[in-house]
């Protein structure tokens, strides 16, 4: 069982050390899961992009032929936009996503998990991403379907949980969450994968 993404998977993980998962939402999912007799690697990387996934998605992932394969990318399409004038066009980020979740499918044929990126704008300035972000979501959303993958649709669960509160409590910078963030990032997973 691998989970695959940028930083909110990583989580400030060991990487060398496999058995380490950082302290989002793998780490509360791990124990659970390994009790249940699964092998449980983390594989993210903080600041990964589609485009970083598909560069080492050979090297890292397919060696390690997971049953279930959950993958985590988008938002910081969505950030470099906005912060390095380096945009991600969406069609790009959604044909370079396919050609990852084909590689999936060809070498080990996973059940597929596509986690939904979401952003809680702190700033006022980040409301200007939401159109971005929501034209990522909808590829996502769109490869879900094509490759019969849960979705799990965490943009709502957390502007949900964000209602009538400091969205930061959630996640300070409107992306990377608490500890409150991520239990809700992980009973979300929970929630979709065992529908």
């Amino acid at each position: 069982m691998t989970f695959i993404g940028d930083s909110i998977t990583d989580a400030g993980r060991d990487r060398a050390d496999p058995g380490s998962f950082g302290d989002g939402y793998v780490s509360l999912l791990a124990p659970g899961l390994i009790a249940e007799g699964a092998v449980v690697r983390n594989l993210g990387v903080a600041g990964d992009r589609a485009a970083d996934l598909e560069a080492r998605w050979g090297v890292d992932l397919l060696p390690t032929r997971p049953e279930l394969l959950t993958v985590y990318v988008g938002i910081n399409e969505v950030w470099r936009r906005f912060d390095s004038d380096d945009p991600t066009p969406t069609a790009v980020f959604e044909q370079t996503y396919r050609g990852l979740l084909e590689r999936a499918v060809q070498a080990c044929a996973p059940r597929l998990v596509l986690m939904e990126p979401y952003l809680l704008p702190v700033r006022p300035e980040q409301r200007a991403w939401l159109d971005e972000l929501e034209d990522k979501r909808a590829a996502v959303a769109r490869l879900a379907a094509e490759f019969d993958a849960v979705r799990v649709p965490l943009h709502d669960v957390l502007a949900r949980a964000a209602e009538g509160r400091d969205p930061a409590g959630l996640a300070p910078d409107g992306v990377h969450p608490t500890p409150a963030g991520s239990r809700l990032i992980a009973d979300a997973w929970t929630s979709a994968v065992r529908h």
